[in-house]
């Protein structure tokens, strides 16, 4: 771009913009954390605007070597205002580099460097939060599972080969692994609501969310954790159930987005299993407030463990993956001997896809409206059952009795409601 012509440009005047607002919003920052009394040369709003706009308008010339240059000159001068005690720290210095870069980035990407103004700002002024939270909020347990779950994410899931593995029925090494770090995902989730919330409230919305993206893998991170922190049972019984709330809502909201008539029709059969499994899931988190007052849960020894089981995540990930890996070889053993066969089989491992096949088939006119609540009640059905069986594997007896009421009264209530609807229907 010829050095001359960059002023007519409206997308460089927008970028200088931005580089103008984002040395405005972190100066000002800045500049109400300013040093008082003897040390008032402390770079302030003025300074920080002008890094900015040196930094943009050493971008917008496009002169080689004239942004390294810039930000070379920034860096000594906030080298020597460091040396000569001018300026308060180390901190000061790195945003005032920060800060050109900025407005260099403004120039070339605004959508980019606006944001990372707006970043740079609020983890400037969360200076006092940041050190509680790291020196005083933060345990040492749980900064080395956090360390260990970014390592596992970032690290060693990227490693994975993604090659089908024929001794696995196909499934992918990759695959598996991403299993685990939901699972351990999940956990660090229902901790963090834990210490957030309360034991009560924190689980149940938890359960709720996490639902959303795997009922199974939900329960069985709420069952590791009751296991090991048994005065928290009912509470993590609670999250589990919303769980599986979560999982009526999903499915109603999938049936709309695909088949709207069938998602009509099959409407007051998940309103009731969304309320009672919402009115089990409450009374559960009421029945832990008052067993969490004759505990003493912050004196549980296992409270102050970290948050992530890793055992109990690769122990329930390789039992999940055998699901599948079994539904895989009956498939090809047998092949789908019918819808219902076929779809009972997918259940037991997910139940989102033979609710997906039925709502597309139904939405096609390949199957009639009665066939397709046959085949969700019969895939609800499949998958309570994998529920289940993870309870008891995760949390044990004590957590799966309390969980598994919600498992299969809403579908008995679904039946006799689907007949009622059906009879109403044919009169």
């Amino acid at each position: 771009m010829d050095a001359l012509a960059f002023g007519v440009s409206s997308e460089l005047l927008t970028g200088l913009a931005a580089a103008l607002g984002s040395g405005l919003l972190i100066g000002l920052e800045r500049e109400r954390h300013k040093p008082r009394g003897g040390r008032r040369e402390a770079a302030g709003l003025r300074t920080y605007t002008l890094a900015s706009v040196a930094g943009g308008l050493a971008q917008a010339m496009a002169l080689p070597g004239l942004l390294v240059a810039t930000t070379l000159a920034v860096t000594t001068l906030a080298a020597i205002s460091l040396a000569r005690g001018r300026d308060s720290g180390l901190t000061r210095a790195l945003a005032l580099l920060v800060t050109c870069l900025i407005g260099a980035l403004c120039v070339q990407a605004p959508l980019l460097g606006a944001p990372a103004a707006v970043v740079l700002t609020a983890l400037l002024a969360a200076r006092t939060r940041l050190h509680r939270f790291a020196t005083e909020m933060l345990r040492e347990e749980e900064l080395h599972d956090g360390l260990l779950l970014g390592a596992l994410a970032l690290v060693v899931l990227p490693l994975m080969p993604q090659q089908p593995l024929p001794w696995l029925a196909g499934m992918k090494a990759h695959s598996l692994m991403g299993l685990m770090l939901l699972l351990l995902a999940l956990q660090a989730v229902g901790h963090v609501a834990l210490r957030l919330a309360g034991p009560q409230a924190g689980l149940a919305l938890s359960g709720l969310l996490s639902g959303l993206v795997s009922s199974t893998a939900t329960i069985a991170a709420m069952g590791a954790k009751a296991r090991h922190q048994p005065a928290l049972r009912l509470a993590c019984a609670s999250g589990a159930v919303m769980s599986t709330c979560a999982t009526w809502l999903q499915a109603q909201a999938m049936l709309f987005a695909m088949a709207p008539q069938l998602g009509l029709a099959v409407l007051p059969i998940a309103l009731q299993g969304i309320a009672v499994c919402g009115g089990l899931g409450w009374l559960l988190a009421r029945r832990s407030r008052e067993a969490e007052a004759h505990a003493d849960i912050a004196s549980d020894p296992a409270s102050r463990r970290g948050p992530l089981r890793l055992r109990e995540a690769v122990l329930l990930s390789l039992m999940l993956s055998g699901v599948a890996v079994a539904v895989s070889w009956a498939q090809g053993q047998f092949g789908a001997t019918g819808l219902y066969g076929a779809v009972a089989l997918a259940a037991f491992a997910d139940v989102h896809a033979p609710i997906a096949s039925l709502a597309g088939l139904q939405s096609g006119g390949g199957i009639s409206q009665h066939q397709a609540l046959v085949g969700l009640l019969l895939a609800f059905g499949c998958n309570s059952l994998t529920r289940s069986i993870t309870a008891v594997a995760a949390g044990g007896w004590g957590f799966a009795r309390e969980v598994m009421p919600a498992l299969a009264l809403p579908l008995l209530l679904s039946a006799a409601l689907a007949t009622l609807l059906q009879a109403g229907g044919g009169a």
